[in-house]
């Protein structure tokens, strides 16, 4: 029904129609925000070879929404991405100061999505949160590398 609405507001144009869609996301994400994220899930992924592992703490509000697929895919993804991506934090407010490297590469929410580069992070969270209903957030994450001395820890 979102994408048949969508389309009667913007005449039939599927590009605005696409924007339109992303905007409702958005707004339905904002309006959630504020709302407190106790549940969730612990995904882990460890990419072929078993040489790079991620671990990451994705939460949301009821115990319900943490166990549907749609919010075990988004874990699952975000997981994969920082296996992939190496980032340095969650968002850029949490970004190391001394850093030079650019927000877009060093931030999760900020990062293209590998699997979809055309959407952010956020861009996919966002798009859950229109789903599920209910306030999703990255609490921590982890990354491990075969043969580094450390993990990289980001979160809270």
């Amino acid at each position: 029904m979102d994408c048949r609405h969508a389309l009667i507001e913007t005449g039939g144009d599927i590009a605005k129609a696409i924007e339109f869609l992303k905007k409702q996301s958005l707004f339905k994400a904002q309006k959630k925000s504020e709302r407190v994220v106790k549940q969730g899930f612990v995904e882990t992924y460890i990419h072929t070879g078993g040489r790079i592992g991620a671990m990451i703490e994705l939460n949301c509000e009821s115990d319900f929404v943490a166990r549907t697929d749609v919010f075990k895919e988004l874990a699952h993804n975000i997981a994969m991405q920082i296996a992939a991506q190496e980032p340095l934090c969650i968002s850029q407010d949490k970004m190391p100061a001394d850093s030079d490297v650019p927000p877009e590469v060093a931030c999760l929410l900020l990062q293209p999505f590998i699997k979809s580069p055309e959407m952010t992070i956020q861009d996919l969270i966002n798009q859950a949160i229109a789903k599920t209903g209910e306030n999703i957030k990255i609490n921590r994450f982890a990354r491990f590398e075969l043969g580094q001395a450390e993990a990289r820890v980001a979160g809270v």
